[in-house]
C-alpha cells in the first residue's frame, strides 16, 4: 500500500509518549515553483473571461440576474435587494449577449469533464404504491386501511401513463388525509425511498410462506415453469395451509373455529391487523399487493369475516416476482427498476501525489451511454439559472452551457499564501450571509471550495460581520459545529439523512396532534421545544425516620474528634484508593436486614467490623420481619405471631433504650454467635432460645439486674412489641424486603456486602464533590436531607424505576381519535373531594376479572383511590375470556354500572371496595353451582349498596336485564383496544400511566404504595411541564363550556402519552446567548412547528454535510432556523481539499414519458481536469457499500485521461445494513469473547460474530427481513443464557440493541475464553459441525470452489497437487495500480507454495474490476478466496483519509473481521513478492504470542538518517525491544482473542489517535507502540527483505520482496518494481494477459512469459454464479 516507512531527519519530541515516530502527513509537502502562465489566443479565453467579468459586476451590482428566480422565499425571506443600477444591469447583459453571441468551440465543450455517482440497493425494486401505504400508516394505521380501499380497484390511476403522473397522483391522494406539513413530508419521504426495506422485510416472510407450508388442493400445480401465474401473486397463510382463492378461503372460514390455534402464524409489532379484529379469532396473513386482479376479491372476504369476528386479518404488502403484468396502471411503478437510493455523500478529494501511485495500463474501454439529465439546470450558478436561460435562447444552446461551465472553472486551488488564508472563514461568512439565497451559498462554497477559494480570499471583509464572530468565540470553541431540533441537540457526527427525517417526521407528527386537540400553535412550540427533568441515573430511597438506628455519628463522636471538618479537602488529589477522613456525615450506609437471616449476620459483622477500622461512614439499620412481611401480604398483619425476627428487633431496642447503642449492636452480632458457634454464615433458621442465649451474653457483665429477670420482664409486658412490628410495616411500605438484605448509601439501593459498600462510596463521591465545589453542601448542610429532599421516592420497586430502555409506552392519541373510542367510553373514579379537581395522572387498569392477580390489582386500584390522591384518576377497563362463567361477566357489569352512575359519590368507592374485598375472597374462576354464585353476588351486592347508602332498587333492576352477551359485545370493543391497539397480550393485567404501560406479572404483587411510586415518577419526569404549560394556555376556538377538569385532564393524558413515545436526545444547549446580529441565517416562519438552531463553520466536513440537509428541510418543511456561522478564525492552511455532493431525490427522478424510475445522481460538473482526485462516499453509518460498476480507477481520477468520454461515471451497491450492539452480563465487566450467531428458523447460522470487551460491542452484517439472533453452541450457549432474540430489520437505518447475559447457575467461576476450547472449537470446526454454513461473519463469500462448482472437474489436476492444512493469506488494496500489485503477490504466493491457499481480501476499497477477475484467477490457478470486510465502530475514533482507514483494517479489527473458526492468518501487503513456501512460515511456532512480524533491516547505512527507532522518544519507549515493519506479519487468532489483544490495540489506539501528530503510520506504529501488552514475536530478518532498509548483500536470501518506497529517491512503483525484482516483469505479464483475456481486452504487454497455452478458458455464463449472502 502507498506509505512511507521512514521518518524525515528530525525525530519526535521525546516529550509527548503519543508523539509520531514518523513524519506528519504534511512534513513532506515540497516547495512549489512558480512557472508562468500561458495565455491562450484563441477566442474562447476571450469569450471566457468576459462572462466571468459579467459575473462580478453583477455580483457586485446584486441585482436580479438574467434567469433569476422572482419567487424564491428565501429573497422573500431576506428581502430583496435596493439599490441596483440599471446601468450595470445592462453591462451584464451586454456582456453576457457578447460572450454568448462569441461563442465557444465545440472542441472546447467537449473538453469539460465531469463525473457522476449513483448509489443502488443490492435488493429488487419495490414498488411505490405499497412503500406509499406503508409511510402512510406510519402517521395512523387506520390510513394504511384507507389507502387501500382507495387503491383497491385496478382502474385506479388509469389515467396516469408516466412513473411522476402516478406519483403525483398518490401525492394528490395522500393530501386529503394528512395535514399540509405532513404531506409534504409524506412526498419527499416517498421520493427518498425509505419504506423500501419494510417490502423486502415482507418478501422475505412471503418467501419463507410459500416454501414452508403445503398448498391447499394442489393450487401450484398448475403453475409452469417460467414464471408464476396470477394464483401465486396472491395468498392467504392460515399457519397450516396456503389459500389462492377465495372459494378456498370461504371453505377454511366455515370450519375455522374448529381447527387447531396452535399452529397459526407468527404476528409482529409491524404487522397491519385489520381494525377491531377478535383478538381469540384464528389469524389469516393474506400476502399480496393493492392494485393487483387477486387483490380486491381476498380483502374484501378478509375485511368482512374480520368485522364478524371469524379471523384476524393481518395483510403483508408483496408484489411478487413477475405479477406487475397483473397489477394497475400503478401498482408496480418501482418493482421493475433497481431502487436507487439517496441520501449519502460524495467526496472528490485533491490527492497528494508526492509519490507516483497509478497504474500506467491504458484504459480503453469507454462509457456505453451517458445520462441526458446528468445536470441539474435549474440550480443558480453565480446569480443565473440556466434552465430559464435556455428556454428564452434555445438556439445559443452550446454558447450557454459554455458559459456556463466557465463559471464553474475559477482557478483550482489547492494552496494559497499564508496572508491570503488569514481570515478566509470569515470572507466565506460574509458571502453566504450577502448572499439572497444564504443556504444555498452555503452548500456551493463548501461543495465546490477548491474552486472557489481564490474569489473568496479577494473579498473586503465588514469588520461588523468578523467581530461578532469573535465575540461568539468565547463562548463556542472556532469550528465547533453543533446543531439542534427543537431544543435537543443532534450528535452531528452521527447524523443522517434517514435518522433526521425520521426525527423531523416525529416533530411534526406530534404537533399535528397537539393542533388537533385544540392547543394554540404557541403552546405546541412550548411543549416541543420545552426541556423535560432529566431523568437520573441514581434512584434514592427516602428512609428517613425512627425506623433507623445509626451505630455511629462522625460529626459528634468523640471517636472522630481529631479528625478535621474542612470539606475543601473532598476537592483534594488523593492516591487511588486513599480515603478523606473528615469530621463530616457525608456518607449515610444504612443495611436493610433480617437479623435473624445468616446474610443479617453476615451485614452486621461487617458493619462492626468496618467501624472498628475507622471507615468514615456512618453506619445505620434498618430491620425486618420476613415472617411478618409474609401475614401483611396475606391478611395485612392484623393477625400476627410474634416470630424470631420481632424477638430481636425488640430486644435490640430495649438495650439501645436501657444501655447503649454499642451494645444493641453487639448483642445482633452475638446471636449469629451463638446459633453457629463459629464463623460459618449457617442458613439454619434461628431459634428463640439462641436469642435469648446472646441476650443474657451480651447483658451479663454490665446489667442492672440479672438478664434473665429483664427477660421476663420483657416477655410479659410485651415491651418493644409494637414498635419492632411498626418497623416491618416500614420496610414492606418502602418495598425494599424483596432484597432481602441490601445497602442504602445515602439512599441509593446497592448490594450489602464491603466490596459494594466501597464501590457506593466511590459512586457517590463525585457527587458529593460537585455539591461542595458549587457551594450547596457547606459545613451546616444535612448531606442527608441535601440529597432526599432534592430528588427521592418513599418507595422502591426497580421494575417502576427501571431504565428507559427498559420501560415500554405507547401513545393513546390515535385511539383516542377513533370513532367509538373506548377513551370516550370511560368514567373515571376519583379520590374523596377531588372530582372536579384536574387530574395530570391518569391510570388506566386493564384487568383480567378471571384471574386472581388481576382481582387483586382492582382491589389494590380501589384502595389506592381511598388513600386520597389528589393528582391522579383512574379508569378501570375490565375484561374477561369469552369462555368465562357468567358470574365474572356478572361481576364485570356491576362495577361498570355502579362506575357509570355513582363515580362521583364517595360511597361508589366503599361500595367497590367491599365487592372487591369480596370477590377477592370467594373468586370463582369456575364453578359447578353457577346459579347458586349468582344469587350469592346478588345478596351480596344488595348488602353492599345498603350499607353504602346506593339506591338498592337500580341494582335490582340491573341485575334483572343482566345479558351476558351485551357484556362479550363490550369485552370485544375493549379488547381491540387493549391487545390491538395498546399491544397487550391477552390475559394480562396492566397499569397504563399516561401513556406508560406497567404489566403486572401473574403472582407479582402491585400494592397502593407501588401505584404511589407510579404516580410520582410519571408526574415528576415526564407530565408536571406539560401539565404546567396547559395550565397556562389561554383557549380560542374552543366554547368555554368544553373547559372542564375531564378536558384538561384529557389533554394532559394524551399530550404526556404522546411525548412519551417521543425518540430524542436529551442534551441540551444554549444557542440564545449567541449573537446573531451580523453572523447568522435567521430565517423566521411563524407558526412553524420545526425550530432548528445552529452552530455551523461553513468550511468543515461537518458543513458540507449539514449544508444540504438544511437546505431539503427548508425546501419540503419550512422550519424557523437560526444558523450562526462559526468559522474558525485563523487557518494555517485549506481547510477543504476537495469537492462534495450530497445525493438528494426529486420529483425528476420519475420518469414523465414512462413508467421508470431513474433513481437520484451525484454530479460533479466542469471538475479539474490536471489534478489527480479520489473518490470517497460518504455514507450513514448502518451502509455497507462496494463499486460494483467502475471503469476507471477511483482511487486515483485523472479526468485528462478520460479522451472522448465526457462524464466518469460509477456505480456503487449498498451491500448489506449493519446490526449492531453492546452486550453486557448482569453485574460484571462485558462478555469479551461470547459468540452469537443469526439467521432464520430453518438456517440459524448465517452470520457469526463476537463481543468485544470495548464496551461489550458487537456488529452483523443483514438485508432487510425478520432474523433470529443467539448464543451459538459450543462454550457460549454452555456458559451463558440468552433466549433466542427477534430482530426485525425494516428500514435503512439497521438497528442498534442492547443485549444482557447471565451465567448459568454453577458456572459463574468459569472462564469463557482457555485454551482447552481452542482446541474443543477447532475439532468442531473440522468435523463440519456447527460452524461450517456457507454464509459466514462480514463475507460475501464469492469463493473460487463454491462460486465455481461446474468447473471443478477441470481444476481436479491443480487442486489435488496442493496437499496439507490451508495456508490463509490476508491483504487489502486499493486503487488500480495496488489490485495489480496484488495479482502479482497471489501469483509469487502460488508458484512457490505446495499447499492448499485461501486468500482474504478486505471488500472495501475493491474495484468491481478486480472482483469481476479474482473468481475466474482462482479458478484458473486453484486456490480459494473470501471477502471480508468490517464497519468502522461508532465509538471508535475515526480516521479520515481513506489510505489511513485503510491501515487501520490492518490492524484494528483481527478478532472479529475473521470468521471464528479461522485460527491463524498470515498478512502480506500488496505489493511484495514471495519467494518461497509460505507453508513455513505458516506452521512457524510464534512461542505463544499473537503477533509476529519482522524487525526493520539496519545494514542500508544511506538511511541511517530516517531510523527513527534509534533515537528519541521511541527508543526509549522500545526499551532494546525492536521496531518491526508492517508488510508482513503472522496472527495467531486463536491466541489473538484468547488474550484479548484485539480490545488491547483498539484501547491504545483510541488514546494515541485522538493527537493528530501520532500514529503517523498507524498499522505499523501501533501494534510496535503496543508490544509490551500485546507480545510480538520477530521473524528471522530474511522473511522480509526491502531496498530502502536492506542492504543487497542480504537480498539473495530474502524470502519476501517488498516494494518500500524510497523517500530519498521517490522513485514510483512500478519503476522500482521493474528495477528490483527481476521476476515482477513476468508476473505482470502474466497477470495482465489473464486480466484482459477475462475482461475481453487486448493487453498491451511486452514480450513476457504466457500462461500455459493449454489452460482451459474460463466459461463467463457459469463464472458468473457468484454465491450470494442471504444476509
Amino acid at each position: 500500500m502507498p506509505r512511507d516507512r521512514w521518518p524525515q531527519h528530525h525525530s519526535p519530541p521525546p516529550r509527548s509518549p503519543a508523539k509520531s515516530p514518523r513524519p506528519s502527513r504534511s512534513a513532506s509537502r515540497r516547495r512549489r515553483t512558480k512557472t508562468p502562465h500561458k495565455i491562450p489566443s484563441d477566442a474562447g479565453f476571450i469569450a471566457r473571461l468576459l462572462c466571468r467579468v459579467a459575473t462580478r459586476i453583477g455580483a457586485a451590482a446584486g441585482g436580479r440576474a438574467l434567469g433569476r428566480s422572482a419567487s424564491s422565499p428565501m429573497a422573500a425571506a431576506r428581502g430583496s435587494r435596493s439599490g441596483v443600477s440599471r446601468a450595470a444591469l445592462a453591462l451584464v447583459a451586454a456582456v453576457l449577449v457578447g460572450c454568448l453571441a462569441g461563442g465557444v468551440s465545440a472542441a472546447e465543450i467537449r473538453r469539460q469533464k465531469n463525473v457522476q455517482v449513483a448509489l443502488r440497493a443490492k435488493w429488487a425494486g419495490t414498488p411505490l404504491l405499497l412503500e406509499a401505504n406503508e409511510l402512510l400508516s406510519k402517521e395512523r394505521k387506520d390510513y394504511f386501511w384507507d389507502f387501500v380501499g382507495h387503491w383497491k380497484e385496478l382502474d385506479k390511476g388509469s389515467e396516469c401513463l408516466t412513473a411522476k403522473c402516478c406519483v403525483q397522483k398518490i401525492v394528490e391522494d395522500v393530501r386529503s388525509l394528512l395535514s399540509e406539513a405532513l404531506a409534504s413530508f409524506f412526498e419527499f419521504s416517498l421520493t427518498l425511498r425509505s419504506a423500501s426495506p419494510r417490502l423486502v422485510l415482507y418478501r422475505q416472510l412471503a418467501e419463507e410462506s410459500l416454501s414452508s407450508l403445503p398448498v391447499k388442493d394442489d393450487a401450484l400445480e398448475q403453475i409452469p415453469g417460467n414464471g408464476p401465474v396470477e394464483e401465486t401473486c396472491c395468498w392467504v397463510d392460515t399457519g397450516s395451509t396456503l389459500l389462492f382463492n377465495s372459494a378456498d378461503l370461504h371453505k377454511w372460514l366455515e370450519g375455522s373455529g374448529k381447527g387447531d390455534s396452535t399452529g397459526q402464524p407468527e404476528l409482529f409489532d409491524f404487522d397491519h391487523v385489520y381494525p377491531r379484529s377478535n383478538i381469540t379469532a384464528p389469524v389469516a396473513i393474506f400476502y399480496g399487493a393493492v392494485g393487483t386482479k387477486c387483490f380486491k376479491e381476498l380483502h374484501v372476504h378478509l375485511a368482512e369475516a374480520s368485522k364478524q369476528g371469524k379471523v384476524r386479518y393481518a395483510l403483508r404488502p408483496v408484489l411478487p416476482s413477475g405479477c406487475q403484468a397483473s397489477s394497475s396502471f400503478c401498482g408496480s411503478i418501482g418493482a421493475a427498476d433497481a431502487v436507487t437510493l439517496s441520501g449519502y455523500g460524495v467526496e472528490l478529494a485533491l490527492k497528494n501525489m508526492e509519490y507516483k501511485a497509478m497504474d500506467d495500463t491504458a484504459i480503453k474501454k469507454g462509457v456505453a451511454l451517458e445520462d441526458p439529465k446528468t445536470e441539474d439546470l435549474s440550480q443558480e450558478v453565480r446569480g443565473f439559472i440556466f434552465s430559464k436561460i435556455l428556454e428564452r435562447k434555445p438556439e445559443l444552446n452550446a454558447e450557454i452551457m459554455a458559459f456556463r461551465d466557465s463559471l464553474l472553472s475559477s482557478t483550482v486551488s489547492d494552496t494559497l499564501e499564508v496572508w491570503e488564508l488569514k481570515d478566509l472563514g470569515h470572507q466565506t461568512a460574509q458571502r453566504i450571509l450577502h448572499a439572497s439565497d444564504p443556504l444555498q451559498s452555503m452548500q456551493e462554497i463548501n461543495q465546490n471550495f477548491p474552486s472557489i477559494v481564490s474569489s473568496l480570499s479577494r473579498m473586503k471583509l465588514d469588520d461588523s460581520i468578523k467581530d461578532e464572530i469573535i465575540a461568539n468565540q468565547r463562548m463556542v470553541p472556532p469550528g465547533k459545529s453543533l446543531m439542534a431540533l427543537n431544543g435537543a441537540l443532534i450528535n452531528i457526527e452521527d447524523l443522517d439523512l434517514y435518522l433526521l427525517m425520521d426525527m423531523v417526521r416525529e416533530e411534526l407528527s406530534l404537533a399535528d396532534q397537539f393542533i388537533r386537540l385544540k392547543l394554540p400553535q404557541n403552546a405546541v412550540h412550548k411543549i416541543l421545544s420545552a426541556a423535560p427533568p432529566a431523568e437520573s441515573n441514581s434512584f434514592r430511597v427516602d428512609f428517613r425516620g425512627s425506623h433507623v438506628h445509626y451505630l455511629n455519628n462522625l460529626e459528634e463522636d468523640a471517636l472522630y474528634k481529631r479528625w478535621r471538618s474542612n470539606l475543601q479537602e473532598l476537592l483534594m488529589p488523593v492516591y487511588p484508593g486513599q480515603m478523606r477522613y473528615i469530621r463530616k456525615n457525608l456518607f449515610h450506609a444504612v443495611y436493610v436486614f433480617d437479623p435473624a437471616s445468616a446474610c443479617g449476620a453476615e451485614t452486621i459483622d461487617m458493619i462492626l467490623s468496618m467501624h472498628q477500622d475507622n471507615v468514615p461512614v456512618r453506619f445505620g439499620i434498618i430491620m425486618y420481619s420476613s415472617r411478618l412481611i409474609d401475614v401483611i401480604e396475606e391478611n395485612d398483619g392484623s393477625k400476627s405471631e410474634e416470630d424470631t425476627s420481632t424477638l430481636i428487633m425488640r430486644l435490640f431496642l430495649y438495650i439501645k433504650e436501657t444501655y447503649s447503642t454499642q451494645l444493641a449492636f453487639q448483642f445482633l452480632s452475638n446471636v449469629h454467635g451463638s446459633r453457629s458457634g463459629g464463623d460459618d454464615y449457617s442458613e439454619e433458621p434461628v431459634e428463640a432460645h439462641h436469642v435469648e442465649e446472646a441476650f443474657v451474653d451480651s447483658l451479663l457483665s454490665g446489667a442492672k439486674s440479672h438478664p434473665q429477670d429483664e427477660l421476663l420482664k420483657l416477655q410479659k409486658e410485651n415491651l418493644y412489641k409494637q414498635e419492632a412490628e411498626e418497623n416491618s410495616r416500614f420496610v414492606h411500605k418502602l418495598g425494599l424486603y424483596k432484597l432481602q438484605c441490601c445497602l442504602l448509601m445515602n439512599g441509593l439501593v446497592h448490594e450489602s456486602n464491603e466490596d459494594a459498600t466501597m464501590n457506593a462510596m466511590n459512586d457517590e463521591l463525585p457527587r458529593i464533590q460537585e455539591q461542595v465545589y458549587y457551594g450547596h453542601i457547606q459545613s451546616h448542610t444535612d448531606v442527608l436531607e441535601n440529597f432526599l429532599s432534592e430528588s427521592s421516592f418513599k418507595r422502591y420497586n426497580p421494575s417502576i424505576t427501571g431504565k428507559n430502555r427498559e420501560k415500554r409506552f405507547v401513545s393513546l392519541f390515535a385511539s383516542y381519535h377513533q370513532e367509538d373510542s373506548v377513551l370516550h367510553d370511560i368514567n373515571y373514579l376519583h379520590s374523596h373531594g377531588t372530582t372536579d379537581d384536574v387530574k395530570p395522572v391518569t391510570h388506566l387498569f386493564a384487568v383480567d376479572l378471571s384471574s386472581k392477580t388481576g382481582t387483586k390489582l382492582l382491589h389494590q386500584a380501589i384502595r389506592y383511590l381511598m388513600d386520597g390522591p389528589n393528582r391522579a384518576r383512574v379508569g378501570l377497563l375490565l375484561y374477561a375470556r369469552r369462555d368465562s362463567v357468567s358470574t365474572i361477566l356478572l361481576m364485570k357489569d356491576i362495577i361498570d354500572r355502579t362506575i357509570s352512575s355513582f363515580s362521583n359519590t364517595e360511597k361508589a368507592l366503599n361500595f367497590l371496595h367491599g365487592l372487591c374485598k369480596f370477590y377477592e375472597g370467594q373468586h370463582m374462576v369456575v364453578s359447578s353451582a353457577v346459579g347458586d354464585s349468582i344469587s350469592t353476588i346478588m345478596d351480596k351486592v344488595y348488602s353492599l349498596a345498603a350499607e353504602t347508602a346506593l339506591p338498592v332498587d337500580d341494582y335490582r333492576a340491573w341485575l334483572t336485564s343482566f345479558s351476558a352477551d351485551t357484556v362479550l359485545k363490550g369485552i370485544d370493543k375493549l379488547s381491540d383496544f387493549l391487545f390491538g391497539q395498546l399491544g397487550l397480550e391477552f390475559g394480562s393485567n396492566a397499569v397504563i400511566t399516561n401513556g406508560r404501560i406497567f404489566v403486572v406479572g401473574e403472582g407479582d404483587s402491585f400494592l397502593t404504595d407501588d401505584l404511589g411510586l407510579l404516580e410520582s415518577m410519571e408526574y415528576e419526569l415526564r407530565t408536571k411541564y406539560i401539565h404546567e404549560i396547559i395550565e397556562e394556555v389561554e383557549w380560542t376556538g374552543v366554547n368555554p363550556d368544553y373547559l372542564t377538569s375531564k378536558f384538561y385532564s384529557d389533554i394532559t393524558m394524551l399530550v404526556s402519552s404522546s411525548m412519551s413515545v417521543r425518540e430524542r436526545p436529551s442534551e441540551r444547549a444554549h444557542f440564545e446567548i449567541l449573537n446573531a446580529e451580523h453572523s447568522a441565517i435567521k430565517l423566521n416562519i411563524m407558526n412553524s412547528s420545526i425550530h432548528i438552531d445552529a452552530v455551523i463553520d461553513p468550511l468543515s466536513p461537518a458543513g458540507q454535510k449539514i449544508s444540504p440537509l438544511l437546505r431539503i428541510l427548508w425546501r419540503w418543511i419550512r422550519p424557523s432556523m437560526r444558523i450562526v456561522l462559526n468559522p474558525i478564525s485563523s487557518l494555517a492552511d485549506l481547510p477543504l481539499k476537495n469537492y462534495y455532493r450530497f445525493v438528494l431525490p426529486s420529483m425528476d427522478d420519475f420518469s414523465s414519458t414512462d413508467y421508470s424510475v431513474h433513481g437520484p445522481k451525484a454530479f460533479f460538473s466542469n471538475m479539474p481536469l490536471s489534478k489527480t482526485l479520489t473518490m470517497n462516499i460518504d455514507v450513514p453509518e448502518p451502509w455497507l457499500v462496494e463499486p460494483v460498476v467502475a471503469i476507471h480507477d477511483l482511487d486515483n481520477i485523472l479526468l485528462e485521461n478520460l479522451g472522448d468520454v465526457r462524464t466518469l461515471q460509477a456505480v456503487f451497491e449498498l451491500e448489506a445494513l449493519l446490526l449492531t450492539g453492546h452486550c453486557m452480563e448482569k453485574d460484571r465487566e462485558p462478555p469479551r469473547g461470547l459468540q452469537f450467531i443469526l439467521g432464520t428458523k430453518q438456517r440459524p447460522h448465517l452470520v457469526d460474530t463476537l463481543v468485544m470487551a470495548n464496551l461489550g460491542y458487537w456488529q452483523m452484517k443483514v438485508s432487510p427481513g425478520v432474523w433470529h439472533l443467539q448464543l451459538a453452541p459450543g462454550r457460549s450457549a454452555d456458559l451463558y443464557e440468552l433466549p433466542s432474540k427477534l430482530v426485525a430489520i425494516d428500514s435503512s437505518r439497521g438497528k442498534l440493541i442492547h443485549i444482557e447475559v447471565q451465567k448459568k447457575k454453577g458456572k459463574e467461576h468459569e472462564d469463557l475464553l482457555n485454551a482447552a476450547d481452542d482446541n474443543h472449537f477447532q475439532e468442531k470446526t473440522d468435523n463440519k459441525g456447527w460452524n461450517t454454513n456457507l454464509l459466514k461473519w462480514a463475507s460475501s463469500f464469492i469463493s473460487g470452489d463454491a462460486s465455481l462448482k461446474k468447473k471443478a472437474e477441470k481444476n481436479t489436476a491443480l487442486k489435488d497437487a496442493r496437499q496439507g492444512e490451508t495456508i490463509n493469506i490476508f491483504s487489502v488494496a486499493s486503487g488500480h495500480l495496488y489490485e495489480r500489485f496484488l495479482k502479482i503477490m497471489v501469483l509469487s504466493v502460488l508458484k512457490n507454495t505446495q499447499r492448499p491457499v485461501k486468500f482474504w481480501f478486505i471488500k472495501n476499497y475493491l474495484s468491481p474490476q478486480f472482483k469481476d477477475v479474482i473468481p475466474h484467477m482462482a479458478q484458473e490457478y486453484g486456490f480459494e478466496y473470501e471477502l471480508i470486510t468490517y464497519k468502522w465502530p461508532t465509538w471508535l475514533h475515526k480516521q479520515k483519509e481513506k489510505q489511513r482507514i485503510i491501515w487501520a483494517y490492518k490492524i484494528l479489527f483481527l478478532d472479529v473481521i475473521f470468521p471464528l473458526s479461522l485460527r491463524k492468518v498470515i498478512f502480506v501487503d500488496a505489493d511484495q513478492i514471495v519467494r518461497t513456501d509460505m507453508g513455513e512460515l505458516y506452521d512457524m511456532d510464534l512461542k505463544g504470542r499473537p503477533l509476529a512480524y519482522t524487525p526493520f533491516c539496519d545494514n542500508n547505512k544511506e538511511m541511517d538518517g530516517y531510523r527513527f527507532w534509534k533515537q528519541g522518544f521511541w527508543k526509549d519507549h522500545l526499551r532494546g525491544r525492536p521496531y518491526h515493519i508492517s508488510a508482513l506479519y503472522v496472527v495467531d487468532l486463536a491466541k489473538f482473542r484468547q488474550t484479548a489483544a484485539g480490545d488491547n490495540l483498539r484501547v491504545v489506539y483510541e488514546t494515541l489517535s485522538k493527537d493528530p501528530n501520532s500514529l503517523s503510520n498507524l498499522d505499523q506504529d501501533l501494534p510496535n507502540y503496543a508490544q509490551h501488552s500485546v507480545p510480538i514475536f520477530s521473524l528471522p530478518q530474511e522473511w522480509l527483505w526491502c531496498e530502502s532498509w536492506c542492504g543487497n548483500a542480504t537480498k539473495a536470501r530474502a524470502k519476501t520482496i517488498d516494494l518500500c518506497n524510497n523517500p530519498m529517491t521517490k522513485e514510483p512503483k512500478l519503476q522500482g518494481a521493474k528495477r528490483i525484482v527481476p521476476e515482477w516483469v513476468d508476473f505482470d505479464s502474466e497477470a495482465r494477459q489473464f486480466t484482459a483475456r477475462i475482461l475481453g481486452e487486448n493487453a498491451e504487454i511486452a514480450e513476457s512469459t504466457s500462461p500455459p497455452s493449454d489452460a482451459p478458458k474460463p466459461d463467463d455464463k457459469d463464472l458468473s454464479q457468484d454465491v450470494k449472502d442471504e444476509l
